[in-house]
This record gives C-alpha cells, structure tokens and sequence, in this order.
C-alpha cells in the first residue's frame, strides 16, 4: 500500500513537473514563432505585390488586405492570405492581385506539411533544378475575370494556360495540387465580394 501511494505519488510530482516546463517553453518560444510567422508574412507581401514600396492592412468584413504601395503612397495592388485543408496539412497561401481582382499577380506558400518530395512541390521541387517553384508560378498572370482556376494533369506547361486560367497539377501529388486550386478560387470568390464591395 504504502509503495503504491509512494507511485501516485511521485507520478503526480513528474506531471506536474512536465507540465510547467512545457509552459514555460510555450512562453519562451511563442513570441519568437509569431515574430517569425510575421517577417516571413512580410516578406511574402513583397513578393507577390511587384513594384511596391510600402503596403497597408486594411481590415475589411474580418479580412486583412495588404494594400500595395508606390512611393508616392498610391495604391497598386492587393493581397490577402488563402487558407484551408491540403492533403494532410493546413496550407496557408498569399495571393497578391491587381485592384480589380481580375488577375493574379504572384502567390506565395507561406504553410505547409504536405507529403514531402510530392505535395511539397506546391512550394518548391527540388526534382526541377532550373525551375524548383514552376508550380506555384503558374498562378502568376493568370485571367480569372470570369472564370475560376481550374487544373490539367499530364501535361506540359503552355503559355496560352494563362488566359484559360488553368494549371498543370503536380504528377504524384493531384490532390495537393487541387486543395491550391481550389482554396485560392474560393478565396477569391469570398474576398472579391468584400473588396469590391459586390453582392
């Protein structure tokens, strides 16, 4: 019995012990992850917003838009983040367009845990040492006015894709390729609305 009470005991003791060192670690490395998220969040704004100096975030309806920026304070372009479920992980997405929401301008993968050496070439393939972001820089100068993204498996990459608004899939990984498509076409759906203040 008194072995028994001597266990709880000392299992008490480590989990309570376990516990604060976790929090502890939870407070000393949370600031540092949401400084990071940010910076990169920063950086990516540049990179799909070309020719901006500065940007604004103007919340609109709960929706942060990063407002692109010249030197003389105009306003050139927009982006906002495009969220949802890939394959087997959350992907966050950032997608710069010009102010009529016509055309997208750059994306750019800020969060992913896809299946690595195929769902992560949505990022980057390091199978493809001239081009390792080709997938992702299909969406760059894409026509979406009136149509939304769609994609094609197994085939080559062509110039005319740009006004059919279409991409070619990542061969192995469609399905990482879909949870793209189909998470910025239904960003761009929602955020056009509020942006442009339709419907």
């Amino acid at each position: 019995m008194k072995k028994s009470a001597s266990l709880i005991i000392v299992l008490t003791c480590t989990a309570i012990l376990s516990g604060l060192i976790l929090a502890f670690l939870n407070n000393v490395t949370k600031p540092l992850i949401e400084a990071h998220a940010a910076e990169v969040l920063k950086n990516a704004v540049s990179d799909v917003l070309p020719g901006i100096e500065s940007y604004d975030v103007e919340n609109k309806d709960g929706v942060d838009f990063f407002m692109g920026k010249d030197v003389n304070g105009t306003v050139l372009n927009v982006a906002f983040q495009a969220i949802g479920n890939g394959f087997q992980s959350k992907l966050k997405i950032l997608v710069g367009m010009d102010l009529e929401m016509k055309n997208i301008l750059s994306i750019k993968v800020l969060e992913q845990m896809e299946t690595p050496g195929l769902g992560t070439k949505i990022e980057t393939d390091p199978g493809d040492k001239e081009n390792p972001g080709w997938f992702y820089k299909q969406f760059s100068g894409l026509q979406i006015s009136s149509k939304a993204i769609s994609y094609v498996k197994n085939e080559p990459v062509k110039d005319e894709n740009k006004a059919k608004a279409q991409i070619v899939a990542i061969t192995g990984a469609t399905i990482s390729s879909k949870a793209v498509v189909d998470i910025i076409n239904d960003a761009i759906e929602k955020n056009r609305k509020i942006f442009l203040k339709q419907g």
